[in-house]
């Protein structure tokens, strides 16, 4: 008979194949559009509105459903239920590279992300469920290395596909892999989890109610503020969003438990994460148009010279869970945010129709320093001020806001842009964008004064302890909620055996 870990070994590696490839087409998806947006403008006569959507349509699917994805998975089986969000997200890429116009490409887009989204945080408690837990360590190091190259290599690829075959292979590359993925799974053994509670009320609420709020921001400048449109949008969608948040108060299975935000540090370290994703990616959205609309770069010159902004993360990343190890998570975050601020801000000043690149690399380089200094100290301060048996649906709940911050970054940002400029000229785009990034610079700023007030970690070297439990700084002792209080885990791990999502 032979070893268990000979024949478990097949296992383990067909699974790694399908995590890790799969995690990187949906993160590389993120971001593998933007250097083909200007392209897609004048081919599908597409306006700022549409662009925008073609961006959050994928982001805002992704968010909404990201919690409910995983807990489908432990009722029906992860492995059957990742197969069911790698076809739809397989399908959807080819919809979106078929689309005769803007509407049916945003269509394909928020399907996508659908799609993506039930796939995505399977892909960890696939792995959780076929490596040994002394090495789950290094394997989630391994899976969330993988997730950020996707995102720091997503615009160069979609750059070199727009420029050397066509803005419509850069979703078309994703159904050939997506369908060589799909056998690779019949080695993939299939698991359930403990929780799998649905909460269908709370994603109808919380689904028409942002839906409705990013649609009056980003139709406001077009239609006016004060049109009926815009105004019904704007008040049916917060009042939705209210909506949600009372049923969550109530709801006997809440997509997310809101007693995790009555601990200062949890609230105020997602308050954080979304401020970031707002600030910086409503940003990038706008930049990374402006090499090509304004200074006449292709897709792929100007993917590859965005480069120190969005591989930076990969370097830096490493080192900013050294060091919030040694002086704490939220000093590093802190800093991160400081980092992005002086990024931003400064090309809100050296920015202009005929700025050499070089001067821009130092804003870059600032920029992306910041973003590799964030994501890693603040995935542990989610997981360190969440109750332990609430640490899934908690990293969750911070995955879906960064996505939303992300969402809203880029249609209040695009609002902004298109009050003072627009795509008139080039001179127009620049004042446009220098506007945006103030804004951002303004709002980044504010998420780092927030993060000066994040209790001290916990967990990490600041933090005291007493024997009633862990207590921060000011005096917050977390919860020790026990598995039959916590509710659904929102990104499908059980209480009992399986790791958080800590990307």
């Amino acid at each position: 008979m032979q070893p268990t870990s000979a024949r478990t070994r097949p296992r383990v590696v067909w699974t790694w194949i399908a995590a890790c490839v799969a995690v990187f087409m949906v993160s590389m998806d993120n971001l593998v559009v933007t250097n083909a947006l200007p392209v897609i403008r004048v081919k599908l006569d597409a306006g700022l509105e549409g662009l925008e959507w073609t961006v959050n349509a994928y982001t805002l699917s992704f968010a909404v459903f990201l919690l409910s994805g995983a807990a489908l998975g432990d009722r029906f089986g992860r492995r059957r239920l990742f197969a069911i969000g790698l076809t739809i997200f397989t399908l959807a890429s080819a919809g979106a590279a078929m689309a005769p116009n803007i509407g049916t490409l945003v269509t394909a887009r928020a399907i996508q992300g659908f799609g993506g989204a039930i796939a995505m945080p399977l892909t960890l408690t696939l792995l959780s469920s076929v490596v040994p837990a002394a090495r789950r360590g290094v394997a989630f190091g391994v899976w969330g290395a993988t997730a950020g190259l996707g995102v720091a290599l997503g615009p160069v690829i979609g750059g070199a596909i727009t420029e050397y075959a066509s803005w419509q292979w850069i979703f078309w590359v994703n159904v050939p892999i997506g369908l060589l993925l799909l056998p690779v799974l019949l080695g993939v053994r299939e698991s359930r989890g403990g929780a799998g509670r649905l909460d269908p009320i709370g994603t109808v609420l919380v689904t028409l109610g942002l839906f409705g709020v990013v649609f009056g921001v980003v139709r406001g400048n077009g239609h006016g503020w004060a049109s009926g449109q815009v105004l019904t949008s704007l008040i049916v969608g917060g009042l939705l969003v209210v909506a949600f948040v009372a049923w969550e108060l109530r709801a006997p299975a809440p997509m997310v438990p809101l007693r995790m935000f009555r601990n200062r540090g949890f609230a105020l370290t997602n308050l954080v994460s979304l401020i970031m994703s707002f600030g910086m990616f409503g940003a990038v959205f706008l930049s990374a148009q402006f090499l090509q609309t304004v200074q006449g770069y292709s897709p792929l010159e100007a993917g590859v010279r965005t480069l120190p902004w969005t591989a930076m993360p990969v370097l830096a990343s490493p080192i900013a869970g050294l060091l919030s190890d040694r002086i704490g998570a939220r000093r590093i975050v802190a800093i991160g945010l400081v980092l992005q601020t002086a990024g931003l801000a400064w090309l809100a000043v050296v920015t202009r129709t005929d700025v050499p690149y070089g001067e821009l690399v130092p804003a870059f380089v600032l920029a992306g320093l910041g973003m590799g200094f964030f994501f890693a100290p603040i995935a542990r301060l989610t997981i360190d001020f969440a109750p332990a048996a609430l640490a899934g649906v908690a990293s969750g709940t911070s995955n879906a806001l960064r996505q939303l911050g992300t969402v809203l970054g880029v249609a209040v940002l695009g609002a902004v842009f298109s009050a003072v400029g627009g795509y008139a000229n080039g001179q127009s785009f620049v004042d446009g964008l220098r506007a945006a990034q103030v804004v951002g610079a303004i709002v980044l700023g504010i998420g780092a004064l927030v993060a000066f007030a994040i209790p001290r970690d916990p967990i990490g070297p600041e933090a005291t302890t007493t024997d009633a439990g862990t207590t921060t700084d000011a005096g917050t002792t977390l919860d020790t909620a026990t598995a039959s209080d916590a509710g659904p885990v929102g990104d499908g791990v059980s209480t009992e055996a399986e790791p958080a999502l800590t990307n």
